[in-house]
This record gives C-alpha cells, sequence and structure tokens, in this order.
C-alpha cells in the first residue's frame, strides 16, 4: 500500500518540480520575461495564493471530515476505500505545487507568489505518504 500511494504521490510531483527548475533556468539566463498589468497580476495573484490555501489547507481537512463522517458508524474500514482517500488527499494536495510554478512563472506580486510556493511546500511536506502518517490515519480510520 504505501509503496502504491509513493509511486502516485511522485508521478503527481515530479513534473512540477521540473517545471520549477525548467522556469527557474529560463528566468536565470533571461529567456523568460513576461509584461503585464499591475492591476491585473494583483488580482490573479490573490485568486492563486486563495486556491492554493484551499487545495494545500482546506479542501483535504474538508476531505478527511467527509471521509470520518460516511465511516463514524462503521466498526472498521476497508484497506481499498483508504487507499482511493489517501490518493484522494494526495492528487487535490498536490495541485497546489503546479499553482505555485504558476504564480513564479507569471511573476505574480512577490506575497502572493511567495505565499504559493509556501502553500506548496506544505503540501509536499504534509502529504508525503510516510509510513508513520498512515500507520497514524489507519489507527484513526480503523481499517482492516
Amino acid at each position: 500500500m504505501t509503496a502504491e500511494l509513493k509511486k502516485t504521490y511522485f508521478i503527481i510531483l515530479i513534473p512540477s518540480v521540473l517545471g520549477f527548475i525548467l522556469a527557474y533556468g529560463a528566468k536565470a539566463f533571461d529567456l523568460l520575461r513576461i509584461d503585464r498589468e499591475v492591476g491585473h497580476s494583483n488580482i490573479l495573484g490573490l485568486a492563486i495564493f486563495i486556491v492554493c490555501v484551499a487545495l494545500a489547507v482546506a479542501l483535504p481537512l474538508f476531505s478527511r471530515s467527509l471521509f470520518a463522517h460516511q465511516k463514524r458508524d462503521q466498526k472498521m474500514a476497508s484497506e481499498a476505500e483508504f487507499v482511493k482517500f489517501e490518493k484522494r488527499l494526495i492528487t487535490i494536495s498536490l495541485v497546489t505545487p503546479y499553482l505555485a510554478l504558476f504564480a513564479y512563472v507569471m511573476e505574480f506580486p512577490k506575497f502572493y507568489t511567495t505565499g504559493a510556493i509556501l502553500m506548496g511546500l506544505y503540501a509536499i511536506y504534509y502529504f508525503f505518504p510516510s509510513k508513520r502518517r498512515l500507520a497514524l490515519d489507519r489507527r484513526i480510520f480503523r481499517v482492516k
């Protein structure tokens, strides 16, 4: 189970990490320059930041609460349901690094870009399917 979740995690994560490497290289060699109006970038930067917070914190929290609510009357949750739940958490949260990459490439105001990147790093760190975290979740949700 852990290997399957780690495979899903890295399949989703690796393209965004490579995108950051390419974007950083393109900016370092002045291959990428975007000129925009300041007003639109502030609004879009704020929207991207809010969506990053929602995807890294709010939606996974809601998803965990919903899963716990669905399983509250059951004595045990099945392994298949638990793996499906964990994959959904990983998928929801790892959209955040892609949005952070978009904010970085589009050169939004530093506050929003930094916030989006921090939310991306939080999602990468917190939702890594480590044995310890999965063991805790398995106990919480009483997985067979």
